[in-house]
Order: C-alpha cells, then structure tokens, then sequence
C-alpha cells in the first residue's frame, strides 16, 4: 500500500511502515493505531488490503498480538458494519490458537464481542464453523480458547447448533488436557446461564459432577462458581438432591485453593443451596473455614462473615461465629485479623445494641491495638456502621481512648497512619466529637518532630476542612494555624506556611484574602532564609486561587505582586530565584 503520494494518507504510510518495523514498540504504537489506519481507507480497502496484511503479519511479539487481539474487537464498523463482521473472525481465530495465554484471552473477548454482531446465517457459515475448528484443534491452545466462545454463540443459534454445541462442550470437559478441563470449568457458568434448566439437569450436572472430581486442583476450584450458577437454577429440593454432595466434598477438600475459593463464594454458595442445607450442612463447615488450617482460607471465611451472618441470624451468630471471631482477633496471622477487622463491624445491624457492647466492642479493642497497622486502620475505617446503632457517646467512650492512645504512638509509623485515617473518622463521627475530642490532637501533630508528621498533618487539615466545609475550617483550625507563625521555633511557622498553603485550596478566595494572605505578608522579613523562600513558594500557590475570583484579584497586582519584588531583592539566592519565578509565572 504506497500512499505517500496522496498527503492526507500519508501518516497512514507511516503507520504501517512502523508495523514492518523492527522495533518492537513501534509497532505496538502502530497497532493501538489500527482503527486510525482503517478509516483513512475505508471499509473496502480495510477489508481487501489490511486485514490480509494483518494476517501475514500474527509472527510478533505477544504485547504486540494481545493488543491486536482488543483492537479487532471493535472493528466491526470499520471493515462495513454487522454485514461485514464476520471478515474480522480469521485473524482473531489464529490469534485464538497462540501459546500465549494472555494473547488467547483478548482473541476470546473480541469474539464473542463480534459474535453479537453476526445474524442467523453468519453465524452458521462463520462462527459455528470456528468454533468447530478451535474446539477439536490439535493444540490445547485452541481447545481453551473454544472453551470461551459457547455462551456468547449458544442463545442466537438454532436448536439444531445448540444440541451440537452442548456436545462439543462437553467434549472440552472431559479433554485430556488439564489445561483445557481447567479453560471449560471456568467457562460452564457462563454457558449454563443461558440453558434451559432440563438441558442443566440432564446435561450439565453431569459434566460439573465429573469436573469437581478432577484430579487437578487447579480444575476443581474453578468449579465453585459453576455450582453456584447450577444451584441458582434448581430449587432447594433439587440441589439438596444433585449437588449436596458436591458441595460436601469441595467443603472439605484436601487442596486448600480449593477450600479458598469455597470460602471466599461462601454468601453466594448460600443463598444458592437454600437455607435447608445451609442449616443442615453450612454452619458447620463456615466454622470449620474459621478455624482452617491455611491463613488464607480463614481469612476468606472473615470477609463473608457479615453476609453469612445475615442468612443464619442474630442467634446462630451469637452462638456460633462470634466464638471463632474472638479467636481471630488474635490469629497467628496479621492478614487473617485484618479481614476480621475490615469485616466483623458488618454484623453490628444483625446484633444490635445491647449485643455489640457485650460482645463486639471487645473485639474491637483488641484489634485497635494490633501491633500491624493495616488491623487498626481497618477497624478505624468502618466505625459507621456501629456508630449508627450504639451512638458516638458509648463509641467514643470505649474506643477513643485506644485510638488516641495510637494518635501519640512512639512509632512515627503508627501515628502517621492514625493521621490519614482521621478525616474519614471525622466524617463518620461528626463535627462535635471531632471538636471536642480529636482537634486538638491534630492540631499536635503540626508540632511534631518528625517532618513526615507535619506534612500529613497539614494534608489532614486540607481534608478536613473539605469535610467540614469553609466555616468550619474558618472559625475552628485556622485561627490555630495561624496563630503558629508567631512561634519562636521556626519550625512551626514553617509548619504554619505548609499548612496554610495545602488548605488553600479548599477554601474560597475570600479566606485566603483575609485570612491566609495577611499571615504570610507577615513571615516575609523572617529571619530565617528558608522561612522567607518557602512565603515566595506559597504566593506563587496563592496566586491562581485569588485570580479566580474577581473580587480577590485585584489582590494579586496589589498585595502579592508587591511581597514579591520584596521578596526578589533578597539577599538569600534562593529566596530571590523563588520570588521571580513566582513573578514569571503569574
């Protein structure tokens, strides 16, 4: 294609040169380009001289080929529309049949993408045939590939074509290869969704049967979700029936990634099976993930401890996971007790008052002392839910001693963590609590030793005063803030300049005019050539702030403008370079 005669088809010359390149990330730019190359020639020549190029052209790189593969899925408009879609399948089929998985999986999507774009007679002339074609392919490749293609084809097609397909899908699951087992378990859901539930039962079941038996672990816990599909056909005296069990046996499977995934679908698997068998069966097997040998099993139990917890009910909780909760505050591992701490508030609406004092706020406690950060600041982060029922009197009473306790941690770590979680617990507890019992604490930390402290302090303020609002933060922390720059260490007032410039932003022009503005007029003759650098740094952030405003602009050409020519002839140089850039700049 020699188009670097006509001028407006030139950069598509360019393109596809690049596409011959030797280097590989220029063809790649070339190929995120594609769809740009397509319009400039139009549906026919797209048709009759790109996708036969693209197709001698699938001997690449495999960042190159995957996306290629996502490119193609939305080309149908550009080789003509639906009629024309099905010129796309050729490439996407080789693509399908690579040996690099992550290649196959974007060929797979941009299939049953175009798939939905084909009528009754291209798909029996073009798709059905490549899916035949993937499906009995010699390589595995091509067989985990078709495994992927089923449900996007199976409700446009006749009764004739979705008996054979059945067929041939039942043949991937029962594929020697593990590899393909594994790409036709993780495919069943999606195929059984769109069966009727006689073909689920006479046909499905079975397969699922054999492929939750598999000797492969790494094919059984890909099952989990397709017993859920099943089990949300079938009424609870059908799934007790044909899948108890099933279920029984990957409950208590000896591969813990099988346990994992069970655990993890544990609230799904539930409401699925039907509350028979999650009282026959269920309960005992919730507590057996609890108390799992693998951390990561226990830890996936946790997170579904609220859901769980609302099937069984307020009484089965108390009586048998609030037991095993209490000995998860303190299990082994740190990822286990931060899945307790980010969840066990979720059962604070099942327990109601009386119940969470007597047996949640404990837990709590326990967990906001964790030596590991990540425990505390999840327990931290989902105060809402508890506050709502037992009010922020009783919480504050037996919580907030342990979180200022964290607050004035010796371990800056610790405190700094306390510090980003503040905002979010002052929005959950309110303007009051915060006053009273939190801001003075935040106002300490603009005063510590350590200078990470001060600057999450100050980005703390900024968040609170988008909590809060603008009065707010006017009436109650800034006047504290400012009255720092007065401090003989000069520390604070450069903590004040930080401060005040990182809370800018949130509040109007106004305040910055009558507030923040005057504050730092008055540090440009400190002493110390650091302070007076970091004032020129903090007009040159003023500045834009108070030009969007019209009654604050004025400001700028007057006050500001003035502090810096000041601030320009210092006798520091890095003062004065400060203070003409901000000058430059504005």
């Amino acid at each position: 294609m020699n188009m670097e005669e006509n001028d407006e088809l030139y950069p598509v010359a360019v393109l596809i040169d690049e596409l011959k390149h030797e280097e590989v990330n220029l063809r790649l730019n070339a190929v995120k380009s594609i769809s740009t190359i397509a319009l400039a020639l139009g549906p026919e020549r797209t048709r009759d001289e790109l996708i036969p190029f693209l197709n001698e052209s699938l001997d690449d790189e495999d960042e190159v080929l995957m996306t290629l593969a996502e490119q193609l899925g939305d080309f149908v408009e550009y080789v003509g529309g639906p009629n024309y879609a099905y010129v796309v399948l050729k490439t996407l089929e080789s693509l399908a049949a690579v040996e690099e998985a992550s290649v196959r999986n974007k060929a797979v999507e941009s299939l049953s993408k175009i798939c939905e774009s084909l009528d009754q007679q291209q798909l029996n002339e073009y798709y059905i045939p490549l899916l035949r074609r993937l499906s009995a392919g010699d390589w595995f490749t091509s067989r985990t590939s078709a495994a992927g293609l089923y449900a996007a084809a199976y409700s446009l097609s006749s009764p004739a074509v979705q008996s054979e397909m059945r067929q041939l899908f039942a043949q991937l699951c029962n594929d020697d290869t593990p590899m393909v087992r594994r790409a036709a378990a993780s495919n069943l859901a999606k195929l059984t969704k769109k069966l009727q539930k006689e073909h689920v039962v006479g046909e499905i079941i079975p397969l699922f049967s054999t492929l939750a038996q598999d000797e492969q672990d790494s094919v059984r816990l890909l099952t989990v979700e397709d017993l859920i599909s099943i089990a949300e056909i079938l009424t609870s005296e059908e799934t007790e029936e044909k899948l108890l069990e099933i279920i029984r046996s990957l409950c208590s499977d000896k591969s813990w990634r099988v346990r994992y995934m069970v655990a993890e679908n544990f609230v799904q698997l539930s409401k699925a099976a039907g509350v028979d068998i999650v009282r026959q069966d269920l309960v005992g097997f919730f507590i057996s993930f609890l108390q799992d040998s693998e951390g990561e099993v226990r830890s996936a139990a946790a997170s579904q401890v609220p859901g769980f917890g609302e099937i069984i009910g307020k009484e089965e909780v108390l009586e048998h996971l609030l037991p095993h909760l209490k000995d998860l505050v303190s299990d082994q591992s740190q990822h286990v007790r931060a899945s307790v701490a980010s969840h066990i508030s979720g059962l604070a609406p099942i327990l109601g008052k009386e119940d969470i004092i007597q047996h949640l706020l404990p837990l709590f406690l326990v967990l906001l002392k964790d030596e590991f950060p990540d425990v505390r600041l999840n327990i931290i982060s989902k105060l809402e839910q508890v506050n709502k029922i037992i009010g922020i009197e009783l919480l504050s009473q037996s919580l907030l001693p342990a979180i200022v306790e964290l607050a004035e941690d010796k371990q800056w770590r610790v405190r700094l963590a306390i510090i980003e979680y503040i905002p979010l617990l002052a929005k959950q507890l309110g303007v009051e609590f915060f006053d009273e019992k939190l801001g003075n604490l935040c106002m300490s930390w603009l005063g510590d030793s350590v200078y990470s402290i001060r600057e999450a302090a100050t980005i703390n303020l900024k968040k609170l005063t988008e909590v809060f609002g603008v009065e707010w933060a006017k009436q109650t922390i800034l006047p504290k803030v400012l009255a720092m720059a007065a401090h003989p260490n000069y520390l604070y007032r450069m903590t004040t300049i930080f401060a005040i410039t990182t809370m800018a932003s949130a509040v109007t022009p106004q305040v910055i005019k009558e507030s923040i503005l005057p504050t730092v007029a008055s540090l440009i003759s400190d002493p110390i050539p650091n302070i007076r650098f970091n004032v020129a740094k903090a007009l040159e952030t003023l500045i834009p702030l108070l030009k969007a405003s019209p009654e604050t602009n004025a400001v700028v050409e007057g006050e500001v403008k003035s502090a810096l020519l000041q601030l320009s002839e210092d006798s520091d140089a890095d003062v004065k370079f400060f203070a003409k850039r901000a000058l430059t700049a504005n």
